[in-house]
């Protein structure tokens, strides 16, 4: 079962981080400069039936590798620990995904326009690189960093 969690979470961090490094590089700098909202509309649709469900598999199979990584949720404030550290950061940088995506869909979003394209790319940004920094950390589990 843990060689099946880790390939999906793999799976679901390719889709999740490369749709974002994507949307960031290629699709967000070309919106920006022709101002053309349909077109990233058309990304974000088509995006989002892959990259929603993507990011949940990644937190469902994530918190089954946790699991494994850490049996014992009491050792997760344990600093000496080098999974109970990559566990924190993986749940920081969740966190800092959610305030962004929340804040983007509820305040940005439901009235994006010209005048507010540059908030969106401020919230894109730092989400493609939080995603980066996921698999970065992720890395880490295989690579024993932190140890």
């Amino acid at each position: 079962m843990y060689e099946l969690a880790l390939l999906a979470h793999v799976l679901g961090a390719t889709v999740w981080t490369g749709g974002h490094l994507v949307l960031a590089l290629a699709i967000l700098p070309k919106v920006l400069r022709s101002r053309d909202l349909e077109f990233l509309r058309r990304f974000e649709s088509a995006y989002e039936r892959v990259g929603i469900p993507a990011l949940i598999v990644q937190i469902a199979s994530g918190l089954y590798l946790a699991a494994h990584y850490l049996p014992d949720l009491a050792a997760l404030g344990n600093r000496a620990n080098p999974a109970a550290n990559l566990l924190l950061i993986k749940l920081a940088l969740l966190l800092a995904t959610a305030a962004l995506a929340a804040d983007a869909r509820l305040r940005i979003i439901p009235r994006l326009g010209n005048h507010n394209l540059t908030a969106l790319a401020w919230h894109v940004y730092p989400v493609t690189l939080i995603a980066v920094l996921f698999v970065l950390t992720g890395v880490g589990f295989r690579l024993g960093w932190l140890a």
